[in-house]
C-alpha cells in the first residue's frame, strides 16, 4: 500500500477491485480545502479511463507491473505484432491498446509493453524515433520571416510540422510525446 501522494504515470493499482493503469495525475489544494489527488485511470480488463479522486493521505493499493522489452515487427487487421528477442515468440497486442503509439511504429523499433496480472496494459516508446519524410511541399524563398513550418507526411502516415527546409525523403527525430519536430537525424 501507498499514500494516493505517491501516485505516478505508468503506475498500475487497483481501484474498486480491478485493476488499472494511472495515466495521467494532478496535485491539487484548492483554496483553504485539504490537498487531493486527482488521477485519470484505464481499466486493464475494460479498456474504459475514469476520473478518480483521492484525498492526499488515503492509501492506494499498488499492482505488481512486468516490464518486457519487444520489436515491433507489423500490423494486419489481427493486431500489432511484436517479437520478443529473447525467445523469439511473436506477440500480438489489439489495436485499442496502442492508442497514439502507432503513428510511430516502424519496423525493428523497440518498445517497453508493461503487462499486470498476465495482460498487457500499455505500450511505452522510446522518447524519440527517427523517421522518413515520404511527402512534404516545397519551401517557397523568401517566405522565412520567423520560424515558418509546413506540413510533412511520415512513413507511418502521421502529419506534423517541419521546418521549411524539410524535404522528402530526410530522416527526422521526432518526439513520441508530443509528436513534435525535433532535428534532422
Amino acid at each position: 500500500m501507498a499514500l494516493a501522494n505517491d501516485l505516478r504515470k505508468g503506475m498500475a493499482i487497483r481501484y474498486n477491485g480491478n485493476p488499472a493503469i494511472v495515466l495521467e495525475v494532478q496535485h491539487r489544494t484548492p483554496g483553504n480545502l485539504r490537498a487531493f489527488v486527482q488521477a485519470i485511470i484505464r481499466y486493464i480488463n475494460t479498456g474504459k479511463s475514469a476520473d478518480v479522486r483521492y484525498s492526499s493521505t488515503e492509501k492506494v493499493e499498488i499492482v505488481d507491473v512486468q516490464r518486457q522489452t519487444l520489436e515491433f515487427s507489423y500490423s494486419d487487421p489481427q493486431g500489432f505484432h511484436f517479437l520478443d528477442p529473447e525467445t523469439y515468440e511473436t506477440i500480438t497486442l489489439q489495436s485499442e491498446l496502442m492508442a497514439d503509439s502507432k503513428d510511430y511504429l516502424v519496423e525493428n523499433l523497440k518498445v517497453e509493453v508493461l503487462s499486470i496480472e498476465g495482460r498487457p496494459a500499455q505500450v511505452e516508446l522510446p522518447s524519440s524515433v527517427i523517421l522518413t519524410v515520404t511527402e512534404s511541399a516545397d519551401g517557397v524563398r523568401g517566405d522565412s520571416a520567423n520560424n515558418v513550418q509546413k506540413p510533412a507526411t511520415l512513413e507511418t502516415g502521421k502529419v506534423i510540422q517541419v521546418p521549411l527546409f524539410i524535404k522528402e525523403g530526410e530522416k527526422i527525430k521526432i518526439d513520441t510525446r508530443n509528436g513534435t519536430y525535433m532535428g534532422r537525424a
